[in-house]
This record gives C-alpha cells, structure tokens and sequence, in this order.
C-alpha cells in the first residue's frame, strides 16, 4: 500500500515536472518576443515629414473593384506637400463596379493623374494584382527616371507622406523602403486578426539588423505601400520577376536582395493608414488566398502552429489552471505575450495606445487560434484549387 502511495506520488511529481518544463519553455519565447519588441519600439525607423523632393516621382495604384475606396487615395494624392514632380497612375483592373468612373470624378481636371481601364485578364502563371503593377509599369516608363511608388486603393495618407517616404528612400540609399501602414481594425474579428500583421515581425525579428543586411529570410515588406528607387525596379525586370507569386511585395524584396540591393522597412506611423478588410467573409477570404504560402508549405505551417501554441496557450493555461510556482510561469508567459503586442501596436502606430488596443492584446491567445484557423483554411483551399480573390481564381506558379 505504502509502495503504490509512493509510486503515484513520484509519477504526480514527474508530471509536475514535465508541465513546468513545457510552461517555461513557452513562456521563454513570449519572453523573447517581447524583448525583440520592445527593441524595435526603440530603435525601429520612422518616417518623419518637414521635407522636400526635386526629383520626379511616380505613383502607380493598381484598382480592382475599388469605387468605394480609391476616392478617399485620390484626395489625399490631391494635397500632398513637397513632391511637385509628381505624377499619378491608376490602373482599372477589370472592375465591375465603377472603379474607373469614380476615379475620375475624384481627380476632376487635374492633369497630375492617368487612369486606364485593362480589361484583359492575367497571363498564365501570373497573380492578377502582380500583372496589375507590370502593366502600370510599363504605362509609367518613359517618366521612369527617379522614384516609384505603390500604392493600394485602401491606404490613406497624411499631406506630407510621399516627400517623407522618398526622402527615407534617399537617406538609406536603399532600393526599395517599406513604410509600414497603420493596420486600421474596428469590427471584433479585424482586432483579433489584423494586429498580428505588424507583431509577425516586431515581436520577432530585430528591424535595424534585419534593414543593414542582404539576407532574403530577413526582408520585410508590405504591399500597401512600396518606395522604388526606378532603376534598381527596372534592374531585375520589375515585378515580372516575381510573376506568379501569391506574396508578391515579400517576393520583390527578396528578389532586390539577391540582386545585391538593400531593402528597409520603416513604420509610417500617423502619415500611412489602411483597413484592409471590412467584414469577417473578406477577411478569411483575404487571408486564405496567401497564408498557405507563408512558411514553405504544410510542414512549416505545422511547425510555427506548434511553437505558437507552446508559446501562448500552454502558459495561460497554466495561468487558469496551474498552482503555485506552475501558475506564477504561466502568468508571467501570458504577460510577456500581452506586453509584446502591446510594443508592436506601439511601434506600428507611434502614437499612444488605445483601451481597444489592450483589450485586443489581452485577447492575444484567442489571435493565435484564429490565426491558425485561417492558415489551415488556406492550407485547405490551396490543396483542393478552391481559392479566389476578387472573382479571380489564384493559380499556381507554372512548372
């Protein structure tokens, strides 16, 4: 009796043992995230206005069923300060709601601006937003020279954003500088979801090392909003280069740095905004057209859908349902995570943060499992062709 007493009591300690090893183990890499946070609060690149360009500089926005929200870019293109040499290139893309008639109410006479309808649909092997941007490309060639901006419909942008973000290009001598936009969010699903965007790379991956090398895996770029300098665009064939890639803004910086040219990102803070999605459908659908691409395939997936859940649902639940020195792990796990998100909305918005930012924070293992959700959906649709975007299907890269 005294010997099975004994016994249970030593597999009840191994027990105890083993969950506090994995609950430090999680609560470790929340704890690294939140350091590699709280480095980039510090020290991450922002774009700052007060200046001018002389240079030529060219917008090009790619539009498909955009009538809603591509006036709202056109004012704000309207009124920039500081880039007299500017010029604006809109791209229809086969819209079916009255993209084309919208932009030109919103330009009036302004001769800054070409809008042009395409209402042929994307070579073979090519992704309909990247063909979008090699046409416009090619519509903006002989004003080439200087600088080449991107833009999608849905960012908005303050008076002085376009002379801050070549003036960074500039000053970095970069190739291609990312001003991160502020990820606007307002229904609950967009709070749970949209502000992993910016904590994917400010919880882990420290941006000025990551901005001063050439290694690829290091780049980070957002497609909202891109700054080329012209000639190195031009230099690997421009956005023919990465013709069929699903993450086409990733693909581009890459393909720089394996050319030899430096990429930078920098956070945009209150001179660059976007909602990205407006409804719970346009998110899961916005999401599941990419999210399958994002780690190299099922096996990464798996892998970073392990390490999230060892790293921000084992230590809260040891929070709930641990006692002593378990929960006292668990709690401080959980509040390295809520710290990290907090540090990246921080840093993505260089401004204070709100009572809506902390109480998506807080909600940050209810994130993760909704983001894994949706990587497996992607995953899913991607396995059986069933992913489409904006009424076109997404195909895959030719053999």
């Amino acid at each position: 009796m005294t010997r099975g007493v004994a016994r249970r009591a030593s597999r009840q300690r191994s027990r105890i043992a083993l969950a506090e090893k994995v609950v430090r183990a999680g609560t470790a890499i929340a704890g690294l995230n939140a350091a590699v946070a709280l480095a980039n609060r510090l020290t991450m690149p922002q774009l700052r206005t007060g200046y001018g360009v002389i240079e030529p500089v060219t917008v090009c926005v790619p539009a498909r069923d955009e009538a809603d929200r591509l006036p709202g870019l056109i004012a704000d293109l309207l009124v920039q300060q500081g880039v007299p040499r500017l010029r604006v290139f809109i791209l229809d893309d086969g819209s079916t709601d009255g993209t084309q008639r919208a932009a030109l109410e919103a330009i009036g006479d302004d001769e800054q601006f070409t809008v042009v309808r395409d209402d042929t649909d994307p070579p073979v092997g090519w992704n309909g937003k990247t063909a979008a941007c090699a046409r416009l490309a090619e519509i903006t060639e002989p004003t080439a020279p200087g600088a080449l901006i991107f833009l999608d419909a849905d960012v908005r942008l303050a008076p002085g954003a376009l002379a801050a973000a070549v003036t960074e290009l500039r000053r970095s001598r970069a190739a291609l500088v990312c001003p991160w936009p502020n990820q606007r969010a307002e229904s609950p699903v967009e709070l749970l979801v949209q502000p992993l965007l910016a904590w994917s790379w400010a919880a882990t991956l420290p941006i000025v090392v990551a901005n001063r090398t050439l290694r690829p895996s290091t780049a980070v770029a957002c497609g909202q909003f891109l700054v080329f300098d012209t000639a190195a665009y031009q230099s690997i064939g421009g956005h023919t280069a990465v013709a069929a890639e699903i993450t086409e803004d990733l693909a581009i910086a890459r393909a720089l740095r394996h050319a030899g040219h430096h990429t930078t990102l920098t956070a945009a803070g209150p001179l660059a905004s976007t909602r990205m999605y407006r409804s719970a459908s346009e998110l899961d659908q916005g999401y599941a057209r990419w999210l399958w691409s994002a780690y190299g395939g099922p096996v990464g997936s798996t892998a970073i859908a392990a390490t999230a859940a060892l790293a921000y649902w084992v230590p809260p639940l040891a929070a709930i349902g641990g006692r002593g020195r378990l929960r006292r792990i668990g709690l401080l796990g959980y509040a390295a995570a809520v710290a990290a998100r907090l540090l990246a909305r921080s840093t993505e918005t260089h401004g204070p943060l709100t009572a809506t930012d902390t109480v998506a924070a807080l909600a940050h293992p209810l994130s993760v499992a909704a983001y894994l959700r949706l990587t497996y959906r992607s995953h899913r649709g991607h396995r059986v062709g069933a992913l489409t975007w904006k009424g076109r299907t997404l195909r895959e890269r030719p053999c």
